[in-house]
């Protein structure tokens, strides 16, 4: 199960990147605000400083459930799983946040919660067997 939670961890924080790319990089592209139900160039415009924060904090998460699955795989056990917890334990309270903040965004949050919900249940699975 140890095996399942970081492939999962890892997943979760490609994921992240990915989020962090539309938010932060690419914010008032077409694609990108149909994704996001920005609307126009100029509602995305408006709140892309927002959109940029916004993806640097996805980067971090993403960051810290890389480094640490790569430190767990190092042998650096206790830290790395300290950050695979912490990081996939926060990419999952964001997605709850989101989704509690109205129905349009519960899609959005099922995508963004999953994968970390999965590598915590498995981390947790491999503790207990």
């Amino acid at each position: 199960m140890s095996s399942v939670a970081l492939v999962l961890a890892t997943l979760a924080g490609f994921l992240h990147v990915m989020i962090f790319v539309f938010e932060s990089v690419l914010w008032t592209t077409p694609r990108v605000r149909a994704i996001f139900g920005t609307g126009s160039e100029e509602d995305a415009r408006a709140t892309q400083f927002l959109a940029f924060n916004q993806g640097f904090y996805n980067l971090f998460l993403a960051v810290g459930a890389v480094l640490g699955v790569l430190l767990v795989l190092l042998g650096v056990t206790e830290p790395g799983w300290t950050l695979v917890v912490a990081s996939c334990a926060s990419m999952l309270a964001a997605a709850t946040v989101l989704a509690v903040t109205g129905a349009a965004h519960r899609g959005s949050a099922l995508r963004q919660g999953t994968l970390p919900l999965l590598a915590l249940l498995a981390a947790g699975a491999g503790r207990l067997l």
